[in-house]
């Protein structure tokens, strides 16, 4: 995801240099190396000093410049969040937030460096849209689409080395619309609703269950806000059982969002679990599967809880 940022920005900068600058608090300085090489007047690295490069962001973007700010989640989400909640959503500037390492990314850096909370911070944002791409094909497509959406704007990457959750003709005909999911596999006994990097397990939880006979929708919600309440509502109807999965915390993040939905607009009986990690800090170490596994959020935890949850419908 890290290299089709890179890629998408560069493009966007190579043809409107007079107004798109990227921006970095510290980190990149070696991958950002051919942007600052053809761009050097747009490339713009604050150190350590997140918080003043959030403040320069929003006062560049009034004056009518379009910056990129990014940089590790958690340092971008919570080092500066007087500042994305001040300069940039109270006063809507057009300022593009890009964090890396969503969920546990870096996993083995301890839980400073994870990210259970980022989504749930700036959904609770007025003027925030929030964005997590579910691989380097959908980040491209999204950072690229994202000039026709003025106002602030958060997208949560993952790293490198995602698995593609795209088929070719998926590819094909894909089309990035703000605050509209998209249906990757369907089904009519249950459906998995899945962000950012969950994705792709997600899938994968789908083929197992189908092995065993289950047919599952999934539902890619790359739009955590503006979430889209009409797929939501219209995949709960058909399938009568729904799963969220997400790396990060139950509270505040995609869940909580589509069990609002469920809740406020549906009188009929909708089985609805949660997946994520329930309230808690990590302090283990392991790569990436191994917490995902850990924290009961792989596609073979997703795979078990779709199995219990049928076991109650019926």
């Amino acid at each position: 995801m890290r290299n089709a940022y890179l890629d998408a920005i560069y493009e966007l900068t190579q043809n409107d240099p007079k107004r798109i600058y990227s921006c970095v608090a510290d980190i990149g300085a070696i991958i950002f190396d051919k942007y600052r090489r053809d761009f050097p007047q747009n490339f713009l690295n604050f150190g350590i000093a997140e918080s003043t490069m959030i403040s320069t962001a929003a006062g560049m973007a009034s004056n009518r410049l379009l910056p990129y700010t990014y940089t590790i989640v958690p340092f971008l989400v919570m080092r500066a969040f007087e500042q994305i909640r001040n300069s940039v959503c109270l006063q809507e500037m057009n300022v593009k937030m890009v964090g890396v390492g969503g969920g546990f990314r870096y996993s083995t850096l301890g839980p400073t460096h994870h990210s259970l909370c980022d989504i749930a911070i700036m959904r609770s944002l007025p003027n925030m849209r929030v964005i997590a791409p579910a691989d380097p094909f959908e980040t491209r497509q999204i950072v690229l689409n994202s000039l026709t959406y003025p106002g602030p704007l958060y997208i949560r990457l993952g790293i490198t080395k995602e698995p593609s959750v795209y088929t070719e003709e998926q590819k094909q005909n894909y089309s990035f619309e703000l605050g509209k999911g998209i249906v990757l596999k369907d089904g009519e006994d249950l459906t998995i609703m899945a962000t950012g990097n969950s994705v792709h397990d997600a899938l994968l939880a789908a083929d197992n269950l189908e092995k065993q006979g289950i047919k599952s929708r999934v539902v890619n919600l790359h739009t955590v806000k503006p979430i889209d309440k009409e797929l939501v509502l219209e995949s709960a109807r058909k399938t009568k059982v729904v799963i969220s999965v997400e790396t990060h915390n139950i509270l505040g993040g995609l869940g909580e969002a589509i069990s609002g939905i469920l809740a406020e607009n549906l009188n009929e009986k909708i089985l609805f679990k949660r997946l994520g990690v329930n309230d808690q800090y990590c302090n283990h170490y392991g790569d990436y599967e191994d917490l995902q596994k850990l924290f009961k959020i792989d596609f073979e935890a997703i795979t078990q809880a779709a199995i219990d949850l049928l076991d109650r419908k019926i």
